[in-house]
């Protein structure tokens, strides 16, 4: 890729997301980082400087652009297990569409790979997870309306162990019909548990 002579921090991050998403930290060099960037390592530098921090952004990055737009249906108001269901599916139809097995979920990756060796990775990963575990104790409230705060908020953990490691299994699979058998056996048990 040529270098850019000119360009914006959000290309810039952008593209150094999708380097860290699909091959990792550590298994990104800043030569590797310069080549899919298109920008100079000193343009790397003066913008972020280093990759430590680059990394932290495309973390938040990730957020704006992946989470959020996927998230929103679980996190609106009203929400129950119906738009956790369409959660999960919007996610599976994405990894489909793009070919699986994909990269899975940037978030979950960097947690086993990045985040026991650096506080701020684990910090954005542990407010990630508390996040998804709002949502889904929200909905679940909604979906039960009997269940307290605290019986919520603890099925909802379960909840995002299992979304973690649904993302993290379609680095490994091929067809989607295994993703979404397991997520509706997984609600079939929620919704049980929810009676």
């Amino acid at each position: 890729m040529p270098r850019l002579n000119s360009f914006t921090t959000r290309q810039l991050t952008d593209r150094a997301l999708h380097r860290f998403w699909v091959h990792g930290f550590y298994a990104s060099s800043m030569d590797d980082l310069v080549r899919a960037t298109g920008v100079s390592r000193h343009g790397i530098y003066t913008t972020f400087g280093g990759k430590n921090a680059m990394f932290l952004a495309c973390l938040d990055q990730y957020q704006r652009t992946v989470v959020t737009p996927a998230f929103e249906v679980v996190e609106a108001a009203g929400a129950d297990l119906t738009s956790v269901a369409a959660y999960f599916e919007t996610q599976i139809a994405h990894g489909e569409a793009a070919g699986l097995p994909g990269p899975g979920c940037f978030v979950a990756n960097s947690a086993t790979e990045v985040a026991p060796d650096d506080a701020d990775v684990m910090a954005l990963v542990h407010q990630h997870n508390d996040r998804l575990r709002q949502g889904f104790a929200a909905a679940l409230r909604q979906t039960a309306p009997a269940f307290d705060q605290d019986k919520a908020l603890e099925l909802a953990e379960v909840m995002v162990i299992f979304t973690n490691g649904l993302w993290t299994r379609s680095r490994s699979v091929s067809d989607a019909t295994v993703l979404r058998r397991a997520v509706e056996n997984f609600l079939s048990l929620l919704v049980e548990r929810t009676r």
